[in-house]
């Protein structure tokens, strides 16, 4: 399997974005999207954004967050007062220092909990993000009383699937479970593209 180029990482974050607003978004009538400041999240929160708002003549904002402005940040996203947030973590950003952001950003939601939809993207949920975010007391809370979503993916049979998180407490760890609520066929294309991006990487949630 040849290994994927950047700009084809690029492309695939345009199908992926294609994706979402398409079939999971598209019920809503306003969103924000928050990620990191790198390349890969701009594109994919781009064309997540661009299609959203070409199918539903809805709104969207995007915001990016770094260490000194989280809070900031989503006091602007509930000032904005979107139906649905997908928080968009991954890309080229060093996996610790993404989840780090994470981490605060998810915090920062609990604490004024707000009322708006909260989607997670695939990579940082993969990487553990949900479940270091968890550690926190404050986002434990928000979890167990509030219904989040993530897109994964099924590599061996080509969908993207779109499921509800709930979070119990056994007293001794924190346990995630995912309720599928819809399963996207992908293209061939995006597949392949898919496949050798994510198919020889450590990503547990995503091949299970």
């Amino acid at each position: 399997m040849a290994k994927i180029t950047f700009s084809e990482e690029i492309y695939l974050r345009a199908l992926t974005g294609k994706v979402v607003a398409e079939h999971i978004l598209d019920d809503y009538t306003k969103i924000a999207i928050i990620s990191i400041n790198n390349t890969i999240c701009a594109a994919i929160s781009a064309a997540t954004e661009a299609v959203f708002v070409s199918l539903t003549e809805g709104r969207a904002a995007h915001f990016f967050v770094d260490d000194s402005n989280v809070d900031q940040v989503i006091q602007q996203v509930i000032e904005f007062n979107p139906d649905g947030v997908v928080l968009m973590f991954g890309g080229e950003t060093p996996i610790e220092e993404t989840k780090n952001l994470f981490v605060k950003t998810m915090h920062a939601i609990a604490v004024k909990n707000p009322e708006f939809d909260v989607i997670l993207h695939v990579r940082i949920f993969a990487a553990g993000g949900l479940q270091e975010a968890l550690k926190d007391e404050a986002v434990e809370i928000y979890a167990e009383e509030n219904e989040m979503g993530v897109y994964t993916v099924d590599l061996d049979n080509s969908l993207l699937i779109f499921s509800s998180i709930h979070v119990d407490d056994d007293d001794y760890d924190d346990i995630i479970y995912l309720e599928k609520i819809l399963e996207i066929p992908v293209t061939a294309e995006h597949a392949d593209l898919l496949n050798r991006s994510l198919r020889n990487k450590t990503i547990a949630w995503v091949d299970a």
